[in-house]
């Protein structure tokens, strides 16, 4: 739900594009003004209280959400999420579990935001993609559509690409090496040329728990507290 449909045409690309036309997902970006009540396709008003910049108005929200909610089949649980920076910050458990749900409706707002009695009947989870303010809910929409749709079985080619990279284990994913195998001096790590399965998966961890002490020590914490070492001191995945 939008007033800018044509920027979601930005993630009909590349693996959504792909995923979008071999009908693993949809994304059908609704104008939130074709459901406005007079002749300029109005949506917004000024804000009762006084204040600068105007709001949303209710009705043309509700209206837009009721003609959702009434073609999607009844039996369906449907969940409809505002992006604003009052909700929860996505992360990857967040992607998950609304990748479980058969149907999303994302409300993005704009201008001061969207008047409170309509998100007062039909949002169920306020979500932010972080602590500052854009001028819309557009780009956080597309973001949530991009990590969710990662979980979606079919979307990605390879099932291992969206449990190996950064938070799937709580930990930054590890460096990474392609050819040549010098390159302006730098060689690729002699353990990544060994061929050696097993301890290049403990390498990889190592460099994974090193690099998120130094980049995201918050999220190392959170790690250090919630995983047990063995007898040898290392950490037990």
């Amino acid at each position: 739900m939008t007033l800018f449909p044509e920027m979601f045409d930005a993630i009909k690309q590349s693996i959504l594009g792909r995923a979008i036309k071999n009908n693993i997902i949809s994304v059908d970006a609704i104008n939130i003004r074709d459901f406005a009540f007079n002749k300029h396709n109005k949506v917004d008003d000024y804000t009762y209280g006084g204040g600068a910049g105007m709001l949303m108005q209710a009705e043309p929200v509700y209206l837009c959400h009721k003609a959702i909610t009434d073609s999607i089949d009844s039996s369906k649980k449907i969940r409809t999420v505002y992006l604003t920076p009052q909700g929860r910050v996505l992360n990857q458990e967040i992607a998950k579990e609304l990748a479980n749900e058969e149907e999303l409706i994302l409300l993005c707002g704009h201008y001061e935001g969207i008047d409170e009695r309509v998100l007062n009947e039909v949002v169920t989870d306020y979500i932010s993609i972080g602590d500052y303010v854009l001028t819309g809910g557009e780009l956080p929409a597309m973001v949530l559509i991009d990590t969710v749709s990662r979980f979606v079985d079919g979307v990605l080619s390879n099932d291992e690409s969206a449990m190996t990279e950064s938070f799937s284990e709580g930990l930054l994913e590890y460096p990474q090496y392609s050819r040549p195998y010098e390159w302006h001096g730098k060689k690729v790590p002699d353990i990544l040329m060994s061929g050696h399965h097993e301890n290049v998966e403990k390498w990889r961890f190592e460099q994974s728990l090193i690099r998120t002490e130094e980049r995201r020590p918050d999220l190392y914490k959170k790690f250090v507290e919630t995983h047990e070492k063995d007898k040898k001191g290392r950490f037990i995945r």
